[in-house]
């Protein structure tokens, strides 16, 4: 079985665990807000971060050199944690992905002004269709936008934001700083806020958020595997097959079944997705490559991002090499 094939197979198992987790999200969304599912599931997540975070050997301190950025992308995180959280929640799963899969589309729009990213006719093009598959999705003018589309978009939009601004700091900033500040400003954030939203929790709910907490873990070091063994234009786009676990647990779980509009609008958004991946596989097309070195879920602040996982392995191994 060749590399590739490989890291395919890693990925896609990642992407169907992530696809459980969020049905785990979902089922108590109905009961719990996102702040307080988010708040323990990532407090239950911290002693596997501190054993990750203990093998970095690099010397410096904990203060980040672009402080204004490292606060930007915190704030981010947060809110992409509480607003994807929230969707996952209130809309259906297929409805709840579709919208997120814009996230491609808006790092190439943000690439633009904060890592100086030329891009040309063929991606703005993608970009285009890929928004009107959007605007497909929602609909706007057949139907009021729920909060939970807004809330969708937000977390799409904020996502977006984090991935660039890793991108643009990454290289001057230690790994640790950038793994650790946007668990932090969940845990400060989310816990002052906590004792607004609170209920209490039987034990089997708490199961169930240590449930996302071992899946986001195990989802997360499945799709550095797959990195490190295939190219990146070739796990990128395995994200994408969590549409089917949607439609599949959407409908055997929550009786959900997703409306024309719905599929035809991710089926654009998707395919934008794809031709913007396999452009920045090109290395005379993009020199950032923001989409393709983003390698991440929408960031929720319960694991570290991926990429920087990656690099600092990377650099490890270089050091030991």
């Amino acid at each position: 079985m060749s590399p590739n094939v490989q890291g395919a197979l890693c990925a896609l198992l990642a992407f169907a665990i992530y696809a459980t987790h969020d049905v785990v999200v979902k089922f108590l969304g109905e009961d719990y807000s996102a702040i307080q599912i988010i708040f323990f599931a990532g407090l239950l997540s911290f002693p596997l971060v501190t054993l990750m975070l203990m093998g970095d050997r690099s010397d410096g301190h904990l203060r980040p050199k672009h402080p204004w950025w490292t606060a930007l992308r915190a704030a981010s995180t947060v809110i992409t944690g509480v607003t994807a959280f929230y969707a996952f929640s209130v809309l259906p799963l297929a409805e709840t992905y579709a919208i997120l899969f814009a996230a491609p589309l808006l790092i190439t729009l943000l690439a633009i002004p904060v890592l100086g990213e030329k891009v040309g006719l063929r991606r703005g093009l993608a970009v285009l269709v890929g928004l009107v598959g959007v605007l497909i999705v929602l609909r706007p003018g057949s139907a009021p936008m729920s909060l939970g589309h807004m809330a969708a978009l937000a977390a799409a939009v904020f996502s977006s934001l984090a991935s660039v601004v890793v991108r643009k700091i990454g290289a001057a900033e230690r790994s640790v700083v950038l793994l650790l500040y946007p668990m932090v400003a969940n845990f400060i954030v989310l816990g002052c806020a906590l004792p607004f939203v609170y209920v209490p929790m039987p034990i089997e709910h708490l199961g169930m958020l240590g449930i996302i907490a071992a899946f986001s873990f195990v989802a997360m070091l499945l799709i550095i595997m797959a990195y490190r063994r295939a190219e990146a234009v070739i796990v990128a786009p395995m994200q994408y097959s969590q549409m089917i676990w949607a439609a599949i647990f959407g409908y055997l779980i929550f009786d959900e079944s997703p409306d024309t509009y719905t599929l035809v609008g991710a089926g654009v958004i998707i395919a934008s997705g794809l031709y913007i991946v396999m452009r920045e596989g090109r290395a005379e097309v993009s020199e950032n490559q923001p989409v393709l070195e983003s390698r991440s879920r929408p960031e929720t602040g319960i694991m570290p991002r991926i990429s920087v996982l990656l690099r600092r392995r990377d650099a490890r191994d270089r050091s030991e090499g």
